[in-house]
């Protein structure tokens, strides 16, 4: 576990003894973290019995009545900062109310605003049994709601009237206890406000294909039309687009089977609809990925494909994650586009939110799991990393600070980052080593939206002008869009680049639905084409637009999408695996110190000399650690293709003797069919400070 390089430390107790009770009720377990909090002044939350005792209770206090958040019946009320804690008191005594709790952030990173919920996970170490869960419950006054699916011995509780403390405090309390290897609070935090950028009106779907033109640089484009000649999509791939909301009725989704399992999360109905007051964000989105061919208005990158529109709730809570996700799953969605992140600076996944994407990566489409896809986001800055801030409107951000993205940054989600029609870096595009690949999008200052401020354009301010053309796409029908009419040509950000993917993924799948959501994944990156950008950008000044000896750019991932060049792969990968008739075997008993809190790792070799083709695989880890919550292990092959094994989802367990096979760990299949000779090697990735460990063997077993 570890502490924010930014935010002071809870305490100065020892690895595994848990949070001091001083501290309990403002440190938060987040994802293996410790993120320290602080209580905010003016505002409380409301966990009413019914909605009728949220009125009620409005016309009996001296505070206001804000919004609802999530739970649905949950409402948020705006105080006298001195009558915050006596009004408080008043309604935790009131009929009615079942659970009230302050509103908090993250100290040193006041981007968001958190929410409790009546929830909390909680991950028992392998040993303990259900009378012990049960005792554990009784004395904390927790009510067990259900398991969390794809992790062991973890399960969702529900905090009841019993209880002495909100889920903040139980979870700390938790974790000084021997039988329990993790335990994290369900919060809630609002979705970042969509980036719109504003931009003239360019030539109509450049980003597709062109022949050159204004602002347009050779090969700019993803060469769709060559694609197309082997592809234009098929209904049975279904790309799931998650997003504020869809105009349903526009002529470019319309056709036998094109929409699929809609599902509207905010209304909880199955009409993801725009409201009045909004501009439908997810319809641009599902124009660009999958808009139908009609013979008039526009076409997505993958026109004969399914889509499945999912509208969130516009929080980002445990549960709302677990919806979107395992409705993609149960409702055969082969690829997810996700244009949207956290209102937040820093926000780590918790367990069950990681655990969820998981679930897709792994699980969805009878195994071979769901591509899901990403936008890195609008403020250039870094997914992960440290950037020392100033200039921020009233300086909410100020010195160094630690950005974090966790969907982007999650192993099995492709995060995409924007270039421009010139091949350059959009001015605006988040980046670092865990951008995947990038895709075309318009150019435009970066800017964000932090619940304290607004949108904001994120300082220093850029002034200059920035050449590059607009994404042209489905507009709400009428006057109620962006634009007047029924398509707009103002739209872009990491908001368009991440639906292009998402279709060039569901034409890859198209040609070849056999492959693995891994095996998309690699073959997007492997047949990306590497745009470089030598110039600095204009509002730090970094060089990051060429690619290190990996192949990667911080930029730009590992270049631009080509949907022509991913198809033709797609097509080449079509023969099946062959069966193995005997064994080559290799280890490595040589013990290796596991170095704390550091990206790079440590690699063990094993040499195997024998030429033959790989036709099964089998690796053996046998490693302690203070805290297996913090280590990723990877197995890396003799060309370099790199299979995760084990994710950070092992919590307080400190010894691990596994076996990882094409039957638990079906991600391995890419390693099949290559020559087994040269050079293996297991990654060992310790990402969090205060636990440490040692490597002390491990085996290869290949099928020849």
């Amino acid at each position: 576990m570890t502490h924010d390089a930014n935010l002071p430390s809870a305490s100065n107790s020892t690895p595994g003894s848990g949070v001091p009770e001083s501290s309990t009720g403002i440190i938060l377990q987040r994802g293996g973290e410790e993120l320290l909090l602080e209580k905010v002044s003016d505002r409380f939350t409301v966990h009413p019995s019914s909605p009728e005792a949220v009125q009620h209770l409005a016309q009996q206090i001296p505070a206001e009545l804000h919004r609802n958040v999530p739970p649905a019946q949950s409402a948020e009320f705006i105080v006298d900062p001195s009558q915050r804690d006596q009004v408080m008191q008043t309604v935790r005594s009131s009929s009615g109310v079942d659970f009230a709790s302050h509103v908090y952030r993250v100290k040193n990173n006041p981007g968001s605003l958190i929410y409790l919920t009546d929830k909390l996970t909680i991950q028992f170490a392998a040993q303990v049994d259900l009378a012990t869960r049960n005792a554990v419950a009784t004395e904390l006054g927790l009510q067990e709601v259900q398991p969390v699916v794809g992790i062991p011995n973890t399960f969702v509780f529900q905090v009841t009237a019993k209880a002495a403390a909100n889920p903040v405090k139980i979870a700390n309390q938790l974790t000084r206890r021997s039988e329990v290897l993790m335990a994290e609070p369900n919060i809630v935090v609002r979705t970042q406000a969509h980036y719109r950028p504003s931009d003239p009106l360019y030539p109509k779907q450049w980003y597709l294909n062109h022949n050159g033109g204004p602002d347009l640089a050779a090969g700019s484009h993803i060469s769709a039309e060559k694609a197309w000649d082997i592809t234009r999509g098929s209904r049975s791939i279904v790309v799931a687009v998650v997003d504020d909301s869809f105009d349903l009725d526009h002529p470019d989704f319309q056709g036998q089977g094109k929409i699929v399992a809609p599902r509207d999360l905010r209304d909880q109905d199955f009409l993801p609809l725009p409201d009045d007051t909004e501009a439908s964000h997810g319809t641009a989105c599902a124009g660009v990925a999958v808009a139908e061919e009609t013979g008039s208005g526009i076409v997505g990158v993958a026109p004969g494909c399914a889509l499945m529109p999912i509208r969130t709730t516009g929080f980002l809570d445990d549960e709302t994650i677990e919806q979107i996700f395992d409705w993609a799953v149960v409702n055969g969605a082969a690829v997810i586009s996700c244009s949207w992140g956290p209102s937040a600076v820093y926000f780590p996944l918790s367990l069950r939110q990681s655990a969820a994407l998981t679930r897709a990566a792994k699980d969805g489409r009878n195994g071979k799991g769901c591509v899901i896809v990403f936008a890195s986001g609008n403020a250039n800055r870094p997914v992960n990393g440290a950037i020392n801030e100033q200039g921020w409107p009233n300086n909410v951000l100020r010195g160094p600070t630690t950005w974090l993205t966790g969907f982007a940054v999650h192993p099995d989600v492709i995060a995409v980052s924007a270039s421009t029609s010139l091949n350059k870096k959009a001015a605006y595009s988040n980046w670092g080593t865990n951008i995947s690949v990038c895709a075309p999008s318009n150019n435009a200052p970066p800017g964000m939206w932090l619940q304290e401020t607004g949108f904001v354009s994120t300082p220093p301010e850029v002034r200059v002008f920035l050449p590059g053309q607009s994404v042209f796409t489905a507009d709400q029908l009428g006057a109620a869009g962006y634009d007047p009419g029924d398509f707009t040509g103002d739209f872009g950000g990491t908001s368009s680049a991440c639906p292009t993917v998402a279709g060039v993924a569901a034409l890859v799948l198209s040609a070849n639905p056999d492959l693995t959501a891994q095996e998309v994944r690699q073959i997007l990156q492997q047949t990306a084409d590497k745009i470089v950008d030598p110039d600095p950008e204009p509002q730090f000044g970094f060089r990051k637009g060429t690619y290190e000896a990996n192949g990667r750019s911080e930029w730009f991932g590992f270049g631009k999408v080509n949907a022509f060049k991913a198809v033709q792969a797609a097509q080449r990968q079509m023969a099946a695996p062959l069966s193995s008739s005997q064994q080559v075997q290799g280890r490595n008993d040589s013990s290796v110190a596991i170095p704390d809190n550091d990206f790079n790792g440590i690699k063990s070799a094993i040499q195997i000399n024998d030429p033959s083709l790989v036709r099964d695989i089998q690796v053996t880890v046998n490693l302690e650690h203070s805290f297996l919550g913090d280590l990723e292990i990877s197995v890396i092959a003799p060309k370099g293709q790199t299979v995760l094994l084990q994710g950070r989802t092992l919590g307080r367990r400190t010894q691990l003797q596994a076996s990882y096979s094409l039957q638990n760990s079906p991600l391995l299949r890419k390693l099949l069919n290559q020559s087994a000779a040269g050079r293996w090697q297991l990654w060992v990735i310790d990402r969090a400070a205060m636990d440490t460990g040692t490597l002390k063997n491990w085996q290869l077993t290949l099928g020849i």
